[in-house]
């Protein structure tokens, strides 16, 4: 009898604290829960959506290395990518950075991506030329991205 009412005790025992566990969790979660929401609203939060100039500059990144790829194993350049002149049109985060400075300098890079293809005997030069565009344009809009873009240099 002893060992009944001691097993039956040890049983209530342990499954009301498993049960006093989850409800805690449960509690904290929803606690937490709720603290995120409210500073969600509070604050305002907003999800991070790139720029159509953001996403271009990004997909030109990946075209690029992998010119550069085929450029130092001497593999055939191709065509020139036609959405690269997509620069000149392309949404900016700031509408103000797409002044005179910016449409020269993209103007530059175009014009240096185009001779890679024009004139493949000379591309790592043209290539480089296209990079230094970028960089000094970088330089007074958003030097952020100039480590990565540098990068892509050919050495």
């Amino acid at each position: 009898m002893k060992k009944t009412l001691l097993i039956l005790f040890l049983g209530f025992v342990f499954f009301s604290c498993e049960k006093k566990q989850s409800e805690s969790l449960d509690s904290s979660k929803d606690s937490t829960t709720s603290l995120v929401d409210s500073e969600l609203n509070e604050e305002g939060f907003e999800m991070y959506e790139m720029s159509e100039m953001a996403a271009l500059m990004e997909q030109m990144y990946v075209d690029n290395e992998r010119l550069k790829e085929r450029i130092i194993k001497g593999d055939t350049i191709g065509k020139f990518p036609q959405h690269f002149i997509r620069i000149h049109k392309a949404v900016l985060t700031d509408e103000t950075d797409k002044d005179e400075f910016f449409k020269e300098q993209a103007a530059i890079f175009i014009k240096a991506q185009e001779l890679i293809y024009e004139d493949p005997a000379n591309a790592k030069k043209h290539f480089n030329s296209g990079i230094d565009a970028c960089i000094q344009c970088h330089q007074v809009k958003c030097s952020g991205p100039i480590p990565k873009i540098k990068k892509l240099y050919i050495k």
